[in-house]
């Protein structure tokens, strides 16, 4: 059965953070691109906070694994 083979390998949970890490490369490579004149914590905050949510997912993940 073609879903007991995705539960099996767990390709959800692996393609979910492989999509997640191409959502948060945009935000992330915008700011490292800005010049230093330009950034401010406002630009800085956004980095932070969207790095803080993957980490978070990323445990989520590691805990649903074991």
């Amino acid at each position: 059965n073609a879903r007991e083979r995705i539960l099996v390998r767990k390709l959800l949970p692996r393609v979910m953070m492989g999509r997640d890490v191409l959502r948060i490369s945009g935000p992330i490579n915008l700011v490292m691109a800005l010049s230093s004149g330009v950034m401010t914590s406002q630009a800085t905050a956004l980095p932070a906070t969207v790095t803080g949510a993957m980490t978070g997912a990323f445990a989520v993940w590691l805990g649903y694994e074991k």
